[in-house]
């Protein structure tokens, strides 16, 4: 007879039942959302703040250039040493002192001449700013002291941006390989999180059930194939029932903090300003706006959306029943580590693999090669079909993985018939494939 849905319906239950599987279940999303919130406050905390930077232009040249913002005011020093203007900015609780040294000519400037004084270390971004700010301010009085006309030299210049087109006539832009990799890595780090989380619950339901002895009374009425696909499937459903909880009510709560506590959640300080500077430039911002858009465009939305679910349907159960036979052959947690680093290496080298050598060459031989090996496809395909794999390519690497794991569930429930009922002693991998033989 078969048992498998019983199985499958008493893992799930048991799972979700769970008085820690529900605490999780809802505190996970509360402190996630905490934690965003408090991060969010800080950046807002740090974005209404206004700094004020003394500056001290012994050279006459650059004082002019510097306008009050929003967040920042600048006060400009006349008529002082540098020993008096430190003095005075310490005094007024000044962000920092920039002072600019005498100037004999422009080509003499060095760092000797322009530094910035701070009891702490300043933003990066100001520095950035202060910095673009004097090299745009001397390179036009440079170019005036050798009547050069600046206006022509600004109308002189020339962008060029490089027009991508398959020869089908596809259109692309330079943004297409970071949307694509972004896919790929959010899909590998989610298979990858999976996996540990979900992974380990399966192994330590394995471990629970064999020191309990409970395992031998299940074991004399069902197969321990069947036993061990029903824990997989079962603790599977009940982490996609929990992760599907964790969206929608990680979802709710952000909104509901956003309109209550009024603070945006995705605001930090950095981006914010880099936005500001970006949107300065019209026609910059515009670019990069439509080439945005067009790499969102050319994603091959279904068949990612198909690749992504099958693939990670089938990663997932692959290493789920490899985490299924280590909990049956240990006793207890500790033993688990020597196996565990075997199993997860191929998966970290996948996320590298991904990383490191799809962005650059997705259809190389590398990226080809490790999108075809069982334990690293999962990840590596997905990163590689955002680029244009032919479908035979994704094809063949997704039969090769669905057989591995069939093959895969026949090694670990042959590993898994014999050390669920062994109790006291930590296996070796030579005792191991004794197992296998029996």
């Amino acid at each position: 007879m078969n048992h498998l849905p019983l199985i499958i319906k008493r893992e799930y239950l048991t799972k979700v039942k769970n008085k820690s599987f529900i605490i999780m279940t809802i505190l996970s999303p509360i402190i996630m959302i905490a934690l965003i919130a408090i991060v969010a406050y800080l950046s807002q905390l740090n974005n209404d703040k206004v700094r004020t930077i003394s500056i001290l232009d012994e050279s006459g040249l650059v004082q002019g250039i510097f306008e009050n913002s929003e967040k920042t005011t600048y006060h400009i020093l006349e008529n002082m040493s540098l020993d008096e203007a430190k003095a005075l900015s310490r005094e007024a609780a000044s962000y920092g002192l920039l002072h600019i040294n005498k100037l004999d000519t422009i080509e003499a400037v060095s760092e000797e001449h322009i530094k910035f004084y701070s009891e702490e270390s300043p933003s990066l971004t100001l520095i950035s700013n202060l910095e673009s700010k004097l090299e745009k301010e001397l390179t036009n009085i440079k170019l005036k002291q050798q009547d050069i006309d600046i206006d022509l030299i600004n109308a002189s210049k020339v962008r060029i941006d490089i027009a991508q087109e398959s020869f089908e006539g596809e259109k692309s832009s330079k943004l297409d390989s970071f949307a694509k990799l972004g896919f790929g890595i959010a899909a590998g780090y989610l298979l990858f999180m999976f996996i540990i989380i979900y992974g380990n619950m399966i192994m330590r339901s394995v471990i629970e059930e064999k020191t309990s002895r409970i395992i031998e009374i299940i074991i004399s009425s069902v197969k321990p194939v069947q036993l061990m696909l029903g824990k997989i499937i079962g603790t599977s459903l009940a982490g996609i029932t929990q992760f599907i909880i964790w969206m929608i009510f990680g979802g709710l709560l952000m909104t509901i903090v956003s309109l209550v506590i009024g603070i945006n959640l995705f605001e930090t300080s950095v981006p914010q300003q880099e936005l500001m500077e970006l949107t300065s430039n019209g026609s910059d911002f515009n670019f990069y706006f439509e080439s945005f858009k067009t790499a969102l465009q050319n994603l091959p939305l279904m068949n990612l959306i198909f690749a992504f679910i099958l693939f990670f349907i089938c990663g997932y159960l692959l290493y789920s029943s490899l985490y299924a036979a280590i909990g049956a052959a240990v006793d207890n947690e500790t033993d688990t580590q020597q196996f565990l680093v075997p199993i997860m290496m191929p998966l970290i080298l996948a996320v590298y693999i991904g990383i490191f050598t799809v962005i650059e060459d997705p259809h190389g031989t590398v990226s080809t090669v490790f999108s075809f090996i069982p334990l690293t496809s999962p990840v590596v395909m997905l990163m590689r079909i955002p680029f244009g794999v032919p479908l035979w390519q994704q094809l063949v690497s997704l039969l090769i993985l669905i057989g591995t794991f069939m093959f895969t569930v026949w090694f670990a429930a042959k590993i898994y018939r014999v050390g669920i009922l062994m109790y006291g002693k930590k296996p070796s991998y030579k005792e191991l494939i004794k197992w296998i033989k029996y």
